[in-house]
C-alpha cells in the first residue's frame, strides 16, 4: 500500500482512502501533487464557464471538489467517512456545511461583515469543517475565490503569495481564527 508523508496542516489518508487512488503509477508525494494540480487546473477552467450565483449550496460544494480531484481520487466529491485529526465529526459534515452556507447568505444579505471578512470567515469555517478526505484547503480557497468573484463582486484573494513563509503564516492565521480572532486571516488573504 502506498503512503505519502503529510506536511504540517495536511491530513493523513487512511488505507481505505489510499485505495481510491486512480493513477497507480503515482509513487511519490511530488507525483501526487502534480496529478492533483493538473486536475485542479481543469476545474478552474470548468469554473470559468459555470459563473453561477448558486455556489452557496451543498451540491455545488461537492461538485467543485469532484471537478478538482476526480481524475486522481475515486472518492472525489464525497464526504469523508471517518474522523480526522481536524474537522468536525464525519456524521456532522452535512449539517455543519449547511449551517455555514446559510450563515454566509445571512452575512451577505445583512452586510454583517465587510466583503473581505465575510470571505475570510467563510474560508475558515469551510476548512474547519474539513468535509473531504483530501484537498480541503485547496477546495476552500477556490470556493472562497468564487464567493469573492461571483457573489461578493470583489477581487479574489492573493492568499499570501507575496509573503515569505506563506504556508506558516496561513496556518497561523487559521489558528487565530479558531480562537475567533480573524484579523490575521483577513490581512493574510490580501497580502
Amino acid at each position: 500500500m502506498k503512503r505519502f508523508d503529510s506536511d504540517e496542516g495536511q491530513t493523513p489518508l487512511s488505507h481505505e482512502e489510499m485505495q481510491g487512488l486512480k493513477k497507480q503509477f503515482i509513487k511519490t508525494h511530488a507525483e501526487l501533487d502534480m496529478a492533483e494540480q493538473e486536475n485542479i487546473f481543469k476545474a478552474r477552467l470548468w469554473c470559468d464557464v459555470q459563473k453561477s450565483n448558486e455556489i452557496l449550496n451543498e451540491s455545488f460544494v461537492r461538485k467543485l471538489h469532484l471537478q478538482m480531484f476526480s481524475d486522481v481520487w475515486s472518492w472525489a466529491g464525497a464526504y469523508r467517512h471517518s474522523d480526522k485529526n481536524l474537522g468536525v465529526a464525519h456524521h456532522q459534515i452535512s449539517t455543519q456545511l449547511q449551517n455555514l452556507l446559510e450563515d454566509t447568505k445571512y452575512w451577505i444579505e445583512h452586510e454583517v461583515y465587510s466583503a473581505d471578512e465575510t470571505a475570510a470567515r467563510f474560508h475558515h469555517r469551510l476548512v474547519s469543517i474539513h468535509p473531504f478526505s483530501n484537498g480541503n484547503g485547496r477546495h476552500a480557497r477556490l470556493m472562497t475565490d468564487l464567493l469573492c468573484e461571483i457573489v461578493l463582486g470583489v477581487e479574489i484573494f492573493s492568499w499570501g503569495i507575496h509573503t515569505e513563509d506563506a504556508r506558516q503564516k496561513y496556518l497561523h492565521a487559521l489558528r487565530e481564527a479558531d480562537e475567533r480572532r480573524y484579523l490575521a486571516l483577513v490581512e493574510f488573504v490580501r497580502s
